[in-house]
């Protein structure tokens, strides 16, 4: 497997992570819908992440030239993961209750 290789394949799931909401992303919305320093919020959340994917699947990708049996460990594991993440976020739809709060200091 090439650096390249490593690197499409981690940036798939790893962008399909960012995308989903989480609480930092409901932050990212909050501060839009309430228009407070919308860009260098939105312009730190992104260069982090791509600090973070540029770093972490090279790093991975050397994990895995030194120890393969580390992939299928890490295919089982992230599967798994994403199941239960998958799961829990079903029932919290179904749940209900949860919404963003863009006027949470009554302006």
């Amino acid at each position: 497997m090439s650096p390249l290789d490593a690197w499409i394949a981690g940036f798939g799931p790893g962008l399909s992570l960012i995308v989903a909401i989480g609480a930092r992303n409901a932050f990212v919305l909050r501060q839009g819908l309430r228009r407070e320093r919308v860009f260098p919020v939105c312009l730190i959340c992104a260069l982090s992440d791509a600090v973070l994917i540029l770093a972490g699947v090279p790093g991975f990708h050397l994990l895995l030239i030194q120890w393969p049996g580390l992939e299928t460990a890490a295919r089982t594991a992230g599967g798994l993961f994403l199941l239960a993440f998958a799961l829990r976020s079903l029932f919290q739809a179904f749940r209900g209750g949860a919404a963003l709060q863009p006027d949470v200091n009554g302006r």
